[in-house]
């Protein structure tokens, strides 16, 4: 069985997918991909590694979440934030380029 690699984002960290070039902020990450393989069939066309990290993205100007393979995302320096519906659902702020995540509520 392959390991699972350390992530290189985190949760609040803004991104940008390197082959759709959109820009959106990690709201979760799975240390290995987490969905079903009907949906990596049809969905991950470039069939990037199941034992890699995958990012749950709210897309910035759009109302989207998108799961994506660690391969397929760079950090995004603009510092320019994210705009969706969902955000302070998710996140308290916006400090230096990150998002600070929400306490967990019981």
């Amino acid at each position: 069985m392959a390991h699972a690699h350390s992530a290189k984002f985190g949760i609040g960290m803004i991104i940008r997918h390197r082959l759709f070039e959109y820009r959106g902020v990690i709201a979760d990450v799975d240390a290995v991909f987490g969905l079903n393989d009907e949906w990596y069939q049809r969905t991950a066309k470039s069939k990037p590694p199941k034992n890699a990290p995958w990012y749950h993205i709210l897309v910035d100007g759009d109302r989207r979440f998108t799961y994506v393979a660690e391969r397929n995302l760079e950090l995004d320096d603009s510092l320019m934030p994210v705009q969706h519906p969902e955000i302070n659902k998710y996140f308290a702020g916006l400090d230096d380029g990150r998002y600070r995540p929400r306490e967990a509520r019981m």
